[in-house]
C-alpha cells in the first residue's frame, strides 16, 4: 500500500453511473466451449479431458490432423478417438491409439480408414463430446483423469466393428502390442514419443472393456487385416460386434505410461460404479471447482464463453503422469513412487512457452497443483540432473530455448504456491544456472565472453540456436533465479544471478538502438535492419528488444528516453493481424509482455487500450477465437489476465503491471483457506471502456500501474472507475512505473571489443 495518499470515495469522481451490480456466475463450466481455437494454427482440442487430466479421449480429423490436438474445424472427416492430445503445441504430439467405428465390411486398408462428419451432427461441452457419422454411427465420449467411457451406437447390423490403429500416432510409433483377454477385453501398449523430430520416447498402456462381447477379432500390419491374429507389432487391430439386438457398444479405457497392470488398476479405480452421465457429471463438477476460483459477474455472453474457455484451456496442462496407485515412469525410465505428501506426479512441460503467464495462473488458481508440478519437476533433476525445458511425458525434447524451469518455479512460487522444497528448488536452479548442463549448452561461451556468438558452432548439444533469443531467455531465468533467492534470503544469490542478468547490454547497439546478433570478435553481424531475424528465435529484432522486463528502465534510458520509447513502442501495433518483422506478434510469446510497457512509461491509458483493442481484434468465441499456437495454454493465460485487468510482466516475480478489467466483477479464491477472496469491481466496464479514471487498493486511493501478488494474496479488493475515454492523470508520473531492477548494471561495452562480466 501507498502511505499518505488521499481518500477519495469512486463515487466522488464523476464517472458515468453503472446499472445494477451484475451477479456472479453460477455455472462457469456450462460456458466452456471447446470448439474455440480448434481453426487454424491454434491446436486445441475439443474433447473431454478432466482438470490436469491424463487421458484426453477425444476426434482426429483428416486431412488436416492439427499438431497437438489433432482436429481441424475445417476438416469434414474422422480418422479416430485417440487417446491423448495435447492443447496447442506447434509440433505433431500424442495422438495415441485412435479408435474407429465403421459398418460393413472390413476396410482394405484399416489404418487409413476415415468416417465423414458435418458440424451439424455434433455436440461438445464440459466433460463430453458427441458426433453421428455420416455412416449413421454416434460415438458419445467421457472422462475421468486416467480413465474414460465410449459409447458407440451403430446402425442394427452383424459387422459393426471398432478399429483400433495401435499405429495411428500423431507422431511416429516405434512399436505396438494388443491382445485380447477373452471377448469382452484388450490390453495393448504403444511406443512413441518424437515431439518435434525429437528422440523423446514414452510407452502408453491401455485396456478397454466392453459391456457386451465382440464377436470376432483381428489385426494388420499394412493392408489386409488377419482375422483371429494376436502378433504384438501389428499395425492395429478390429473387433467386430453384433449390434443387431444391442446397437450401443460402451468401451471403458484405463491408460498408464507405467504398465499394462496399471492401466487396468486406473481404469477399475475410476470408472467402476460410475455410468456414462454420471461420469460426465463428476468431470462437470470438477471443472466447477477450480473454474470457480475464479468468478466473473457482467459482460456479454460471448465474453464470459471467451473467458472461462480461455481459462479451460489453461489448466489443462501440465498433466497427471502417476496412477492411482502413485506409480509413475520417471526421466531416467524408471518406474517410481511418489513420496510421502506429493499427491500427483505431473508432465508435459512447454516450458518456452508457459512460464510467462500459465504458471503464474496455475498457481493463483490450483496451488496445490502448482506445488506438486514443481516437486515434479525437482523429481526429474533427481533422476537425471535437468529440470524440464520442453518434456513431453517422461522425455526430455530440448526443444526451444533458454532455461525455462528457472522462470516457472520462480514464478510458481511468487503467485502462491507452496508444498514444494523451496530449498532444494533453489539449489536445483543455481545448479543449472552454473555448471555444465544440456539446458543450458551455451553457458559456458556467455562466461568467457558475456554474450553468445551469433557466428560460434561447436554449442555442444541439444537444439542450440538463436543466440540473441538464447541470451535473453537465460537473463530472464537468471533474474528469476535471483528473486526466488532474495524471497528466502539469499541476498549473495540475488545480486549474483541479478547482475549476471545485465548482460543484455552487451547485445544492445546504442548506434541502432536494437538487441543484435554479435560476432566472435565483438562486432554486430552486418547487414542489420530491425525485422532481422538473425540470431533470434521466432522473431526478430525490433519484436525481440523490449524482452528486457526485469529492468526495463535502463532499456528506455538506452534507447533515447521515454519519449522515443513510446515512439518505438506505437511503431510495433500497427497491424495486430497481419504482423510484419517490425511489428509485435501477439500470436507468439515473445512479444506478449510488450503491449504492458506504456505503464513503464507513465502512460497507462495507452496500455489500456491497447489490451482493450488486442482482445477485441484477436479472440473471439468461434472456433478460430484465437491467435497463434495456445501452447499449452500460454495465449489462453494471457487472454485470462488481461481479461482481469493485470498481467505478470517480470517472470519469476510477483509484479502485476495493471491495463483495465474486461468484467464488472470478479471474484478470486486465492491460496488454499477459506477467507482469501481478490474482489475485482469495475461497473463501468464494457467493451469501449477500457480507461482508468482511478482506482482503490483496500479502500486506499493507488496511483500507480502496478501491484504486488504478495500485497493482495490474502485478499481484498480492486475498485475501479473506467471511462471511454483516456484519463492521462492516472499513474501518469515517474514514481508510478512498475520496478525496474539495476542491480549489477554496466554501460553497454564499445562495439569491436570483446566483452568480458564478472561471474
Amino acid at each position: 500500500m501507498v502511505s499518505g495518499l488521499l481518500l477519495v470515495p469512486l463515487n466522488a469522481l464523476g464517472a458515468g453511473s453503472a446499472s445494477a451490480v451484475p451477479g456472479l456466475v453460477e455455472d462457469p463450466a456450462s460456458l466452456v466451449n471447446p470448439l474455440i481455437g480448434t481453426a487454424g494454427s491454434v491446436n486445441t482440442f475439443p474433447g473431454p479431458d478432466m482438470p490436469f487430466g491424463m487421458l484426453q479421449w477425444g476426434p482426429d480429423t483428416s486431412p488436416h490432423r492439427a499438431y497437438g490436438g489433432g482436429y481441424e474445424y475445417r476438416d469434414s472427416r474422422i480418422s479416430g478417438f485417440s487417446l491423448t492430445h495435447l492443447s496447442g503445441p506447434g509440433c505433431r504430439a500424442a495422438g495415441d491409439v485412435p479408435i474407429l467405428p465403421v459398418t460393413g465390411r472390413l476396410p482394405g486398408n484399416p489404418g487409413e480408414a476415415t468416417s465423414g462428419f458435418s458440424h451439424a451432427h455434433e455436440h461438445t461441452g464440459i466433460g463430453y463430446y458427441g458426433v453421428t457419422d455420416t455412416a449413421g454411427i454416434t460415438t458419445e465420449l467421457t472422462s475421468a483423469t486416467r480413465a474414460g467411457l465410449g459409447r458407440f451406437t451403430f446402425p442394427r447390423g452383424a459387422d459393426s466393428r471398432l478399429l483400433l490403429k495401435l499405429g495411428g500416432g500423431a507422431t511416429q510409433v516405434d512399436g505396438t502390442r494388443a491382445r485380447a483377454v477373452g471377448n469382452h477385453e484388450v490390453v495393448g501398449a504403444v511406443d512413441s514419443g518424437h515431439f518435434c523430430g525429437a528422440k523423446n520416447r514414452y510407452t502408453l498402456h491401455f485396456d478397454i472393456r466392453f459391456d457386451h462381447p465382440f464377436t470376432g477379432s483381428g489385426t494388420w500390419a499394412g493392408g489386409a487385416g488377419r482375422p483371429k491374429g494376436r502378433a504384438p507389432g501389428a499395425g492395429g487391430m478390429y473387433l467386430t460386434f453384433d449390434t443387431r439386438a444391442a446397437r450401443t457398444v460402451t468401451a471403458a479405457v484405463g491408460i498408464s505410461y507405467t504398465s499394462d497392470a496399471n492401466a487396468v488398476q486406473n481404469l477399475q479405480h475410476e470408472v467402476r460404479g460410475h455410468g456414462f452421465d454420471g461420469l460426465r457429471q463428476r468431470s462437470h463438477d470438477a471443472w466447477n471447482r477450480v473454474l470457480g476460483r475464479v468468478r466473473i459477474g457482467g459482460g456479454s455472453h460471448d465474453q464470459q464463453v471467451q473467458f472461462y474457455t480461455a481459462l479451460y484451456h489453461a489448466l489443462l496442462h501440465p498433466n497427471v503422469f502417476s496412477d492411482v496407485n502413485g506409480q509413475y515412469a520417471g526421466m531416467d525410465g524408471r518406474t517410481h513412487t511418489l513420496a510421502a505428501g506429493q499427491r500427483a506426479q505431473y508432465a508435459n512441460y512447454s516450458g518456452w512457452d508457459t512460464y510467462r503467464s500459465q504458471a503464474q495462473l496455475m498457481a493463483m488458481v490450483a496451488p496445490r497443483t502448482a506445488g506438486d508440478a514443481v516437486t515434479s519437476m525437482l523429481n526429474g533433476y533427481d533422476q537425471t540432473g535437468l529440470l524440464p525445458k520442453w518434456a513431453q511425458n517422461n522425455g526430455e525434447s530440448y526443444v526451444m530455448a533458454g532455461d525455462p524451469a528457472a522462470a516457472i518455479i520462480a514464478g510458481t512460487y511468487a503467485f502462491g504456491a507452496r508444498g514444494f522444497d523451496t530449498a532444494h528448488a533453489l539449489e536445483v536452479m543455481v545448479r543449472q544456472a552454473t555448471e555444465p548442463n544440456a539446458d543450458r549448452p551455451g553457458e559456458a561461451v556467455r562466461a568467457a565472453k558475456g554474450y553468445l556468438p551469433a557466428d560460434h558452432t561447436t554449442w555442444g548439444c541439444c537444439n542450440f540456436y538463436g543466440p540473441v533469443s538464447t541470451q535473453l531467455e537465460y537473463d530472464t531465468a537468471d533474474y528469476a533465479l535471483a528473486t526466488m533467492a532474495k524471497s528466502l534470503g539469499r541476498h549473495g544469490t540475488y545480486t549474483r544471478f541479478a547482475a549476471r542478468a545485465q548482460d543484455w547490454r552487451n547485445l544492445f547497439n546504442p548506434g541502432t538502438g536494437y538487441l543484435q546478433a554479435r560476432l566472435a570478435d565483438g562486432r554486430f553481424a552486418p547487414g542489420f535492419t530491425p525485422a532481422t531475424a538473425y540470431g533470434f528465435i521466432e522473431g526478430t529484432s525490433a519484436q525481440y528488444t523490449p524482452m528486457v522486463p526485469f529492468n526495463l528502465r535502463a532499456l528506455i534510458a538506452a534507447r533515447g528516453g521515454p519519449r522515443a520509447y513510446g515512439g518505438y513502442l506505437d511503431s510495433l501495433f500497427t497491424d495486430l493481424r497481419k504482423p510484419s518483422g517490425t511489428n509485435a506478434d501477439l500470436g507468439n510469446e515473445p512479444s506478449l509482455g510488450i503491449p504492458w510497457q506504456y505503464d513503464y512509461l507513465a502512460q497507462p491509458w495507452k496500455t489500456q487500450a491497447l489490451i482493450r483493442r488486442i482482445q477485441q481484434t484477436l479472440y473471439s468465441n468461434t472456433p478460430a477465437g484465437t491467435f497463434g499456437n495456445d501452447d499449452l495454454g500460454a495465449m489462453s493465460s494471457w487472454y485470462v489476465f488481461s481479461a482481469l485487468g493485470m498481467y505478470p510482466e517480470t517472470p519469476g516475480t510477483d509484479i502485476l503491471v495493471l491495463g483495465s478489467p474486461l468484467f464488472p466483477r470478479a471474484e478470486l479464491s486465492l491460496g488454499t483457506g477459506p477467507g482469501r477472496t481478490l474482489r475485482v469491481n469495475a461497473p463501468q466496464a464494457r467493451a469501449d471502456a477500457p480507461y482508468v479514471r482511478a482506482l482503490e487498493v483496500d479502500g486506499r486511493a493507488w496511483d500507480r500501474s502496478w501491484i504486488s501478488f504478495g500485497a493482495l494474496r490474502r485478499g481484498g479488493s480492486l475498485d475501479y472507475a473506467l471511462d471511454t475515454r483516456p484519463h492521462t492523470d492516472w499513474a501518469s508520473s515517474p514514481d508510478s512505473v512498475p520496478p525496474s531492477d539495476a542491480t549489477g548494471q554496466r554501460e553497454t561495452h564499445a562495439i569491436g571489443r570483446t566483452a568480458r562480466h564478472h561471474r
